[in-house]
């Protein structure tokens, strides 16, 4: 028999988190942008929880259904996504992978052409965020539709 998950979350925890996910998303100016990094990650880890949110707050920053629709095959879908935003999604996989153990060269040089130094920061901390939010909620398998703005 399996033991009941926990669906506590520390207080002090998702505060500190919720506040490293705010300042690297304002610090990253692209709300978009940001919305994006955040359901490819999810996809990655499989968080329906996470997943469900940021669909939600992508359609509310107008992101299409036809974009949301294609993340997942974002390198084939090369219209629909701008450099700057390849860039990102490259790096959110890499450093959510972690497939070698570290993030490649050129991923990171194709990011840094794309983002200033700022800028970078600020999107290597939110990809950071949210692949800690990510196994927060997938290790307590906390099931989508919680989610309120």
């Amino acid at each position: 028999m399996t033991a009941a998950r926990t669906r506590l979350l520390d207080p002090e925890v998702g505060r500190s988190l919720s506040a490293l996910s705010a300042a690297a998303k304002k610090g990253l100016g692209d709300p978009v942008l940001a919305e994006l990094v955040m359901i490819r990650a999810s996809q990655l880890n499989h968080c329906a929880f996470c997943l469900d949110m940021h669909l939600t707050l992508a359609r509310e920053n107008g992101v299409d259904e036809d974009r949301l629709g294609l993340l997942a095959a974002w390198e084939e879908a090369e219209d629909r996504y701008d450099g700057r935003q390849r860039a990102a999604l490259a790096l959110t996989e890499a450093m959510t992978v972690l497939t070698d153990g570290f993030v490649p060269d050129d991923v990171y040089d194709r990011a840094a052409q794309h983002f200033d130094d700022g800028e970078l920061a600020h999107l290597i901390g939110l990809i950071t965020a949210i692949n800690s939010w990510n196994r927060l909620m997938v290790a307590r398998r906390i099931p989508p539709g919680g989610y309120t703005p």
